[in-house]
């Protein structure tokens, strides 16, 4: 490798910081990354999730559909810079029924933000993002939100962190009070205290002290406050585990923030020192062995697909990860599942729907590709025409339904809209054996709702969805498969990729089927 490329690529992985919000609904990630991007300059005015129609929506929310309801239904790619870093930040849906897209952006970060709700404590699905995040091995930072309002007992929140997520924690910093009493939070690592102003959210004061026993914080927050500041830090001191960045870099132990991020405190601490622990961009698993991102071969892949950002012009976008080498804009690149070369002409980064062209990014980076047709989820593409990327997995769809179109003449249309949101992700559809009926499964009710307004709006088709009775789907492999046998308490079905699947109505009818053919593999996810 020459030297000067492979000092660039030092530096750039160095500065670059890529990472996935996780939390349930409502426990205020999308207001967090709002207030992260406005400290990068990258939005001038924080956006709410919902409000009056003359209110500036949420950035990372762009989808129509996400900002009727206030909820994100899509993950979306947010790039700024801050105090010498480039800061990736891939916003996740919190809603479950969105599991899928969540687990598949995730491969494309190297650590997780995990929002708490300081009232509501570890909900369901904080559960089972962290899962996710815990079979990707990757660091997870903890920032328990929402302190200007009446919450449960800091202590109580970390035992919860401790025994439902099964990860150590420790507190880097510690609040003064909470809801009406909230004073401030006292920095236990570089002994200061941030005020809390809940009349101006854009002055961050604070005030250096000499430990938390010292008497200016007493002066600032009160007799009761301190002394319960002094307890809670001496119980810590004793009991709570020491910081260790090794531990954090494996997943097992969480760094916590307190903080208010509708009243951007606690925000400013939380980033810089997630700055300095978090880990740059890692190497990632392909059939050639870890590809380190110093490697001078370019190489990437795409973790997901999204149509119609752009209403205006019907386009549709391929979100690749940058893993290795240096991306340049017009570059020649090899697409493994093709085995075909191609040009990157319209590279483009973005802040959610915004997007600006691109002319050079490294290891680390998001990138969008415009996208004809040809790409799909876990799609390599590479200098190295023998390198591929370790297969991103399906979820099981639990949802199935038929689809009706109301309108024969909009078949085409009906058609364009299946193939693109299954490429998305969005749907899982499968074909009846004999008959080619369409059988749309899903792992939430609400992908369903987003497909068929979706539909409606950007495909100008309208559907009637008919809920079918099946609940589980196995991929089947093996030598001698019948799919005529399977027609009892199930069905035989086949996949986008001609793989046979059957369709169960229940856990017995599944179990039954197993017995019966021994020779038969039942897969969760597809070979």
């Amino acid at each position: 490798m020459s030297k000067p490329l492979k000092n660039q690529l030092q530096q750039e992985v160095e500065k670059r910081r890529t990472f996935a919000i996780i939390s349930h609904p409502d426990a205020g990630k999308t207001t967090l990354t709002e207030k992260l991007l406005l400290f990068g300059g990258a939005i001038r005015l924080a956006g709410t999730v919902k409000g009056r129609k003359a209110a500036k929506f949420a950035t990372s929310d762009w989808m129509e559909i996400e900002k009727q309801r206030g909820i994100s239904v899509t993950s979306s790619v947010m790039q700024f810079d801050y105090k010498g870093h480039r800061i990736n930040i891939l916003d996740t849906p919190g809603h479950q029924d969105f599991s899928e897209d969540t687990y598949r952006t995730l491969t494309a970060a190297d650590s997780a933000v995990m929002i708490i709700d300081a009232a509501k404590g570890v909900e369901a699905q904080t559960k089972k993002l962290f899962q996710v995040c815990r079979m990707r091995g990757i660091p997870i930072f903890t920032f328990i939100n929402k302190l200007d309002r009446e919450g449960r007992d800091p202590f109580d929140l970390l035992e919860e962190i401790e025994q439902l997520l099964d990860i150590r924690s420790h507190p880097m910093n510690w609040p003064i009070g909470m809801g009406k009493q909230l004073s401030g939070i006292y920095d236990r690592h570089k002994q200061k205290v941030e005020l809390f102003d809940e009349q101006d959210d854009e002055k961050i004061e604070y005030t250096e002290v000499a430990g938390y026993e010292d008497a200016k914080i007493r002066k600032m927050a009160g007799e009761h406050l301190h002394d319960q500041l002094c307890e809670e830090m001496e119980l810590l001191d004793v009991a709570g585990d020491d910081f260790d960045l090794e531990k954090v870099s494996k997943g097992e132990l969480t760094p916590v923030f307190f903080g208010s991020a509708i009243n951007n405190f606690g925000v400013q601490t939380f980033l810089e020192n997630f700055l300095q622990l978090a880990p740059t961009p890692a190497a990632r698993n392909s059939n050639e062995g870890m590809v380190e991102p110093t490697e001078e071969k370019f190489a990437g892949y795409i973790f997901k697909i999204q149509a119609n950002m752009n209403p205006a012009h019907r386009d549709r976008l391929a979100f690749l990860r940058i893993v290795s080498g240096k991306f340049e804009r017009g570059k020649t690149v090899f697409h493994a599942r093709s085995n075909k070369n191609m040009k990157l002409t319209q590279p483009q980064q973005f802040l959610a729907q915004d997007r600006d062209i691109v002319d050079e990014a490294f290891p680390g980076d998001i990138i969008g590709l415009f996208d004809p047709g040809v790409f799909r989820i876990g799609d390599t593409l590479a200098e190295n025409k023998t390198l591929s990327f370790d297969e991103l997995p399906t979820f099981s769809p639990e949802i199935f339904s038929k689809v009706i179109v109301k309108n024969a003449l909009k078949h085409k249309q009906y058609q364009k809209g299946i193939d693109q949101l299954t490429d998305e992700g969005t749907i899982q559809v499968f074909k009846t054996v004999g008959f080619e009926d369409i059988i749309l499964g899903v792992v939430g009710q609400l992908q369903f709702e987003v497909f068929e307004y979706r539909m409606k709006h950007e495909y100008g088709v309208d559907i009637q969805m008919q809920r079918m009775s099946f609940s589980h789907a196995r991929w089947l492999v093996g030598d001698q498969i019948d799919p005529g046998k399977f027609r009892i308490n199930s069905t035989a079905v086949t996949d986008k990729n001609g793989h046979y699947v059957a369709l169960f109505e229940n856990e017995y009818a599944m179990r039954s089927a197993m017995e019966k053919f021994p020779d038969i593999q039942f897969l969760e996810t597809a070979p």
